[in-house]
């Protein structure tokens, strides 16, 4: 696979096959492992995850069937063990706000991490500024603070 990624490579980047489309590439790590959710709640410093979610994608039980494209959905994900969510606090959420805010750019609001469990421990798929759906479907109404209390705390320049 190597010769055929090197080959591909040349033929975009010199042999221009796209034209200046070609000139950057973007190259992906290939992740294996379960997909979970975390949302959570950004004052600008800190952060507060809610409790993880993680999709039922295929139709059947067994994960057999159709791909339902995350339709399906539960909360808490079994896979967020104590030792994932000391890992991400840490390497992971934590340390994600604080690059925002040492960019001159803090955030506050919602951030939707989207992770993936490899074998080499918990990586960032990717990141939203906003609730997931379905996942908020099913964090949400486990809550036990009011939702606007959590976006005052979120908001207050104190």
């Amino acid at each position: 696979h190597l010769e055929e990624a090197k080959e591909g490579v040349k033929t975009i980047m010199l042999d221009k096959k796209f034209g200046s489309a070609g000139n950057e590439m973007v190259i992906e790590e290939f992740m294996t492992g379960r997909e979970v959710s975390v949302l959570s709640f950004v004052d600008g410093k800190t952060i507060k995850t809610m409790s993880s979610a993680q999709d039922h994608k295929r139709a059947g039980d067994g994960d057999t069937g159709l791909n339902t494209g995350g339709m399906g959905n539960f909360s808490p994900s079994p896979l967020y063990t104590k030792e994932v969510d000391d890992f991400c606090k840490k390497y992971i959420y934590q340390p994600t706000v604080d690059a925002m805010a040492a960019e001159g750019r803090p955030f506050k609001g919602v951030i939707f991490f989207g992770l993936m469990l490899t074998p080499d421990g918990p990586k960032v798929l990717e990141y939203n500024a906003r609730f997931g759906d379905p996942e908020a479907q099913v964090v949400l109404p486990r809550m036990k603070t009011d939702i606007i209390d959590v976006f005052e705390a979120c908001i207050d320049e104190e």
